[in-house]
């Protein structure tokens, strides 16, 4: 499986921005897309993951803001980004994986076996 990650950039505090994941080759056995960010001098942190059934979960400091989706037609995940703020500041990585269910397991980064190259988003003040 191939991830890549696009959509970052430089975007003003309160203002949105869009990320896309797409993925490719094995896709059929993905089980959980997720989206993690890592700000300079900070540990990798989950943001968001939704299942092959649909179902999302969403770290509680980004509910309200951040909305993960997918097109299963485009082996795609999306994540809207709104009210963003300077704290928002990091890379921002999409992870897969083929075994992975229950929530425990879904927002912990080293349960994902694939990773995109991640892709910066910049929130000025």
């Amino acid at each position: 499986v191939q991830l890549q990650a696009f959509g970052g950039g430089l975007v003003q505090a309160g203002g949105s921005l869009r990320l896309s994941c797409a993925a490719s080759g094995r896709t059929l056995s993905i089980t959980v897309m997720g989206w993690f960010r890592q700000a300079p001098g900070k540990e990798r942190e989950f943001v968001a993951a939704i299942k092959r059934s649909g179902i999302t979960y969403s770290a509680d400091s980004m509910k309200g803001r951040f909305t993960i989706s997918r097109d299963n037609a485009k082996n795609t995940v999306y994540l809207q980004m709104t009210s963003l703020n300077p704290e928002d500041t990091a890379v921002y990585y999409c992870a897969a994986d083929e075994t992975l269910s229950i929530y425990s397991d879904v927002v912990e980064s080293a349960n994902y076996h694939y990773w995109g190259q991640g892709t910066l988003v910049t929130v000025s003040s």
